[in-house]
């Protein structure tokens, strides 16, 4: 007799058995608790630049959290005359996948802001380039709640009460608690110049100051090009930093509309070294990206395949910055370095990536 449940029972454990059959194939390490890895061979990684890549290692192996990751290999990588070799014998490699089990994602790219600035404030030189003000509260929730590492709740007091910061808009409004490391002449090259992280002030007198990340505002980062494309402002294919520039440079009445679309706010300090991330160290060219940390530990060593323009890349670069627009697993932010060239390859980037990480070799296999 014809079971209708039945058919709809043996449907279900079908499902269940190949949903389950595509999971097993991934491991998750007790490092990086929220991503999904699958471990794979060596094989492809040949025709690789391994100097280049030993030399950003080596450089990001005086930060501690490179340290914290590969140990003992960080001294051995130093002394190894054979990278090549040294990346086969002493780690093993993963491919990202997201939660989704997706294994394609997205590249992007920054590159050091440029900008016209003075230390005076003038009618023309108006807009300060703030340090982290002096009322900005960061609670480190994984304190409270283990569970929530890498997680940083960014506020005020008030009434004896944490509240969240300012918006971008109240912020321009009003005149911070915070020291003022100069007054830049561009309102768009500021903004830009949060998105970018890092960049130079060139000062009146010829000086130039470096400039790098130092605090948000604890709101979430907000895209003012996907704000222009659901206005039809833009088109879709058609964004990128170049067109967003233009069309606010042709429609400065819009400027507050737009801008102040993105809450978040980025609280600068002034640095020795140009260009340095989240890890603390100078950015290189090519060999530095920005990552999300909730899932891609920063100080770690990755392999990226992808396109820059007409030209496929594949290259290894440490994950050694962060970003507000730099969400998921397979998402990546490659810094360009500063000038011309690297505004416009940083600003019309929009690939697709596949990731791997590189992790020492383990005694045992980790699957927590």
């Amino acid at each position: 007799m014809y079971n209708p449940f039945m058919k709809l029972y043996i449907l279900s454990l079908i499902i269940i058995f190949f949903t389950s059959c595509a999971k097993k194939s991934y491991v998750k390490l007790s490092s990086m608790p929220k991503t999904n890895l699958e471990k794979v061979s060596m094989s492809s990684l040949d025709d690789l630049d391994y100097e280049k890549a030993k030399d950003a290692f080596v450089n990001s192996c005086t930060t501690k959290k490179t340290q914290d990751i590969y140990k003992t290999l960080c001294q051995k990588a130093n002394e190894t005359t054979d990278f090549e070799k040294f990346i086969k014998e002493e780690l093993d490699i993963y491919k990202i996948v997201d939660n989704d089990y997706n294994d394609i994602g997205l590249l992007t790219g920054y590159y050091e802001a440029s900008l016209n600035c003075s230390k005076l404030k003038t009618y023309i030189f108006k807009y300060p380039i703030y340090e982290t003000p002096n009322d900005l509260i960061n609670v480190k929730r994984d304190f409270f709640r283990p569970r929530l590492r890498n997680r940083i709740l960014r506020g005020r007091l008030l009434n004896g009460e944490i509240v969240p910061y300012y918006t971008r808009k109240e912020i321009n409004d009003k005149e911070l608690d915070a020291k003022v490391i100069c007054y830049a002449e561009s309102r768009i090259d500021l903004f830009f110049l949060d998105i970018q992280g890092s960049g130079r002030a060139k000062l009146q007198n010829g000086e130039i100051i470096n400039i790098g990340y130092a605090n948000q505002n604890g709101h979430k980062y907000s895209s003012i090009g996907r704000y222009l494309i659901h206005e039809n402002h833009i088109q879709r294919e058609d964004v990128s930093m170049q067109t967003i520039k233009s069309f606010l440079n042709s429609n400065p009445d819009m400027y507050d509309n737009v801008l102040n679309h993105n809450k978040s706010k980025v609280f600068f300090k002034q640095t020795e070294a140009s260009s340095t991330g989240s890890l603390g160290i100078e950015l290189i060219p090519m060999s530095s990206v920005a990552v999300d940390k909730t899932y891609i530990p920063l100080g770690s060593m990755l392999y990226l395949e992808s396109n820059i323009g007409d030209k496929d890349i594949n290259t290894i670069a440490m994950a050694q910055d962060t970003g507000g627009a730099i969400r998921g697993a397979v998402r990546a932010d490659m810094f360009f370095g500063y000038g011309d060239v690297a505004l416009k390859l940083a600003g019309n980037l929009k690939s697709e990536l596949k990731l791997w990480i590189f992790m020492p070799k383990k005694k045992k296999k980790e699957n927590d």
